[in-house]
């Protein structure tokens, strides 16, 4: 059994690692060495080398991915998330690419739109013999009324991840008892919200104990 009180964090989506551009780009070398060729009767001629032109800045800020998705605004949460509990708000968000985050170790879910937190929840997720799948994922299938095929168990607002039936959707049983078999459950007026704000095609990251914070990139997105 999980009883826990989870605490506030955002999943930081980054697949195989990435590194953020900080600063400026830092240029070196050796100094040029002059040197004096003498010709009888003439005046000393001083060689310079010609030096080759240095790198510019935009080559090296290519290397990092010129389109992730960089968070913006976090929610302020004023206490540790409970389950059941969530938070809402996207006055003043503008319209814009939806990206949903889930932290297994945080027990935690984040949706983004155009990189501003629009609302956080706690979550359940799959037990140890059916866990939840890490990875990036694609929202294949909505459906406000499903029910489960395999176990007859009501999905509402369910939002699909994998051929085998993972997803995120709506669930009664939110103090944290209880596990799913692979699924993510939230409170289900929260997956109402999540459902009217994404499309088919979204992206669901799904981490174990990685965290975001405000100004980071989520580069899986």
């Amino acid at each position: 059994m999980r009883r826990m009180m989870t605490t506030r964090a955002i999943a930081f989506a980054v697949l195989g690692g990435s590194a953020v551009l900080i600063g400026g780009l830092a240029l070196s070398g050796s100094p040029v060495k002059v040197r004096a060729v003498e010709a009888p009767a003439r005046v000393a001629q001083v060689a310079v080398p010609v030096a080759k032109p240095a790198p510019k800045p935009a080559a090296v800020a290519a290397e990092e991915p010129a389109d992730a998705y960089v968070v913006k605004r976090v929610l302020n949460v004023p206490e540790p998330l409970r389950h059941g509990a969530y938070y809402w708000d996207t006055e003043g968000v503008p319209e814009g690419p939806i990206v949903i985050t889930i932290d297994l170790v945080a027990q935690t879910l984040s949706i983004f739109r155009s990189g501003y937190e629009i609302g956080t929840a706690a979550v359940i997720y799959g037990a140890d013999e059916k866990p939840t799948p890490l990875g990036v994922f694609k929202i294949t299938q909505k459906d406000a009324h499903h029910v489960s095929n395999l176990y007859g168990a009501p999905m509402p607002y369910m939002m699909r991840l994998t051929n085998d039936g993972v997803s995120i959707h709506g669930s009664a049983l939110m103090d944290g008892k209880y596990a799913t078999h692979g699924c993510v459950g939230v409170p289900t007026a929260f997956a109402k919200l999540i459902f009217e704000q994404v499309k088919l095609g979204d992206r669901v990251i799904v981490t174990s104990g990685e965290m975001l914070a405000r100004g980071g990139r989520i580069t899986a997105a």
